[in-house]
C-alpha cells in the first residue's frame, strides 16, 4: 500500500532487503529482548541442579543405608520372583563390601540368612542392617521396620509363609524369633 502523497510505502511497512539486519531497524527492543531470553536460559540451566536438590527429589523414602528396591525389577535371591507386593518386601545390608540382598517375602529372608550364614558371617552381626516392610503400609509408602523390632501377624504373603510385619504388637503377633523359627518348622 503506498501513501497517496509521497507515493512510498508507510515506513512499517516497507520491505527489507535480505542483507539487511533485523537488530538494525529495533536495536533496544530486539537486543533486550535476545539478553533476557539468554539469562533465563543460563539461569534455567543454573537453577535445575538446585531446585532437584531442594525438592528432595529421591525416588521414594528409603531409611538410610537402604538401597532402593525397583519394583517389579529386582528379584528375589531365593525363589527368583519379582519383588512386586511392597507390604511384604525385605532387605538387609552389611559385610565388608556393604553388600544389599533384597527380597519378596519375609520367609525367603529367613530361609536365605539360615543358608548362607556361613559364606557370609556377617549376617549374625547385630551390626547387619534389615528392613521389613509394615504389612499396613498403604499404596506405594511404604514404612520400613528393623525386623528384630517388629511384630509379625498372619497375613497372606507372596510366598506363602504368610506372615507379614507391624510396628507394634497385635493380639496373636509374634516377635521376629518366634516367627523365623514357625517359618524355619513349616519348610519350603
Amino acid at each position: 500500500m503506498t501513501s497517496p502523497v509521497s507515493g512510498q510505502r508507510p515506513a512499517r511497512c516497507q520491505a527489507r532487503s535480505s542483507h539487511e539486519n533485523l537488530s538494525d531497524s529495533y536495536p533496544a527492543d530486539t537486543n533486550t529482548r535476545r539478553q533476557f531470553l539468554g539469562r533465563l536460559g543460563v539461569g534455567g540451566l543454573l537453577l535445575t541442579p538446585l531446585a532437584a536438590a531442594l525438592s528432595g527429589c529421591k525416588k521414594g523414602d528409603w531409611p538410610d543405608g537402604m538401597v532402593e528396591i525397583k519394583w517389579d525389577r529386582d528379584v528375589c535371591p531365593r525363589c527368583s520372583m519379582a519383588i512386586s507386593d511392597r507390604r511384604f518386601a525385605a532387605e538387609l545390608r552389611g559385610g565388608p563390601k556393604d553388600m544389599a540382598v533384597k527380597f519378596d517375602d519375609i520367609g525367603c529372608f529367613t530361609f536365605w540368612i539360615r543358608d548362607n550364614i556361613k559364606s557370609y558371617p556377617w549376617l549374625a552381626d547385630p551390626a547387619t542392617r534389615m528392613w521389613v516392610a509394615d504389612a499396613t503400609s498403604k499404596g506405594k509408602e511404604v514404612t520400613w521396620l528393623d525386623p528384630r523390632k517388629a511384630q509379625f501377624i498372619t497375613k497372606t504373603s507372596p510366598m506363602g509363609y504368610n506372615f507379614g510385619a507391624v510396628a507394634y504388637p497385635q493380639m496373636g503377633s509374634l516377635d521376629f524369633e518366634t516367627m523365623r523359627q514357625h517359618v524355619l518348622a513349616k519348610g519350603k
